[in-house]
């Protein structure tokens, strides 16, 4: 959309507040399908949630791509938005569900990968269409979208279904099939089901292929448990989740991604190709650096990579908010400035991706207990989804009110405050099972204790687990 927005407001005369809208609404929208999307995937399983939202994807790209008019861009906008929101909670849901510990930071943070390559593919789109007739150039940039929609939509038939919904509905025998093809040893195999038998509250004796389960598992009974009473576990869990969430938009993201084309304009890039060109150029770092943090993230763990990421924001932001005020206040070209603003737009991409990107979706999955993830990780969506859209819906009033400089400066500080929100309350969850998050959450900034206190017990039950083997 941010290419194919130039030509769009062009074409059909639009304002720049139906410029606005056109790009932020879709994240309002994606409330529904987030909202919706959990209690989906209780009820119909994760894989077939992910042949909805593909379903639903492909529908918006038609009518968008169709679209006569402003009004019927915006309907397609709607379903598109719908399809979006199904897809942010259940891709990071499924993957953390069906990967092993040693593996799941890596795998966990596959959606934000490919939404990164998705973003790229847009950008290279938005120049690769631009020479077309402008009635048609952006109806074919946002037409295209249904292509990937069908290949999700029949590739996930091919894949196993989540072995903790499975566990949850009582199918234990397709569980433990699912299990076997997803471990490394029949050993973790059996660690794993066990565990997660034990969260959905079926006994470990229990071996039947398919055992009677309580309707909880079912999603009733969630909202209370996660909202009206929570324990101190559960509750530091949703404040970390929504807090990570929150930060991630807030700090202004979306306002980089959408509007680079204009950032690029008022640091002094004039011509349609060299803003469509420097956008590609982001695109790319976009996707390198995310494609480093999945390396990096079962590595070095989640707290490091967090830290560093959202430290190199606050720095990136700031020196970009910088840089545009000094082109703003002079009238003639400053090269130097106009070189600083697009580095900086280049590192704040770069550092988001290396971190705060991935690690948004990988912690706020992993983090919540079996019962409650799916519901939990829907409310984490939700604020993502409000908070972009008005982050998006905003940048140009905002830019009108306080300068695009001081609209910079205002993220810098919002990331600011989060990095401390971060130091404070967010332990390392490298390694740990899904099983284990409850006794690390709870302690709030004492995390550490929790911390120490389950590695001594996983060695005392290791070496339990050696004396019962040999």
């Amino acid at each position: 959309m941010s290419g194919a927005s130039l030509f769009i407001k062009e074409n059909l005369k639009i304002s720049d507040v139906q410029v606005e809208i056109l790009n932020g609404t879709l994240n309002l929208y994606s409330l529904i399908g987030s909202a919706l999307a959990g209690r989906t995937s209780d009820w119909i399983g994760r894989r077939y949630t992910i042949v909805l939202a593909g379903t639903i994807f492909f529908t918006g790209a038609i009518l968008m791509g169709l679209a006569p008019n402003y009004a019927f861009l915006m309907f397609g906008r709607f379903v598109a938005g719908v399809g979006v929101g199904y897809a942010l909670m259940i891709a990071p849901v499924y993957t953390a569900e069906i990967s092993p510990a040693s593996f799941r930071g890596f795998l966990t943070s596959f959606p934000e990968v490919f939404v990164n390559i998705g973003i790229l593919l847009g950008y290279v789109s938005n120049y690769a269409f631009s020479k077309l007739p402008i009635h048609l150039n952006w109806r074919v940039m946002l037409g295209v979208g249904a292509f990937p929609s069908v290949v999700l939509a029949i590739g996930v038939l091919a894949m196993p279904e989540s072995p903790r919904w499975l566990v949850m509905q009582g199918r234990l025998g397709d569980a433990k099939r699912v299990l076997q093809k997803t471990s490394e040893s029949m050993e973790e195999c059996q660690l794993r089901l066990d565990d997660i038998k034990e969260a959905a509250g079926i006994p470990k004796q229990s071996n039947d292929d398919i055992v009677q389960v309580s309707k909880r598992s079912h999603g009733e009974g969630v909202w209370k448990e996660l909202l009206v009473h929570p324990t101190p576990a559960v509750r530091h869990i949703l404040i970390a989740a929504i807090g990570i969430h929150f930060f991630e938009q807030s700090s202004g993201i979306d306002s980089v991604v959408l509007y680079s084309p204009r950032i690029f304009e008022k640091a002094g890039i004039t011509s349609y190709d060299q803003k469509l060109l420097a956008t590609v150029a982001v695109g790319v770092v976009k996707t390198i650096c995310i494609l480093v943090a999945t390396v990096f993230l079962d590595k070095f763990g989640r707290r490091p990579l967090l830290l560093t990421s959202v430290a190199g924001m606050v720095f990136s932001l700031t020196c970009l908010g910088a840089g545009l005020t000094i082109v703003d206040q002079h009238d003639g070209k400053i090269t130097w400035a106009i070189v600083l603003c697009i580095t900086m737009v280049l590192l704040n991409v770069a550092f988001f991706s290396i971190g705060l990107g991935p690690i948004t979706w990988v912690y706020s999955s992993e983090i919540f207990p079996l019962q409650l993830r799916a519901q939990g990780c829907s409310m984490g969506v939700a604020v993502n989804r409000v908070t972009s859209g008005v982050i998006s819906m905003t940048f140009i009033s905002l830019y009108k009110a306080i300068t695009i400089g001081g609209a910079f400066f205002l993220y810098a500080g919002i990331a600011a405050v989060g990095w401390v929100f971060f130091y404070t309350l967010y332990p390392e969850t490298q390694g740990r099972t899904l099983e284990d998050m409850e006794v690390l959450f709870g302690k709030y900034h004492k995390w550490r204790e929790a911390n120490a206190m389950l590695k001594k017990t996983k060695q005392v039950d290791g070496e339990d687990n050696k004396g019962q083997i040999h």
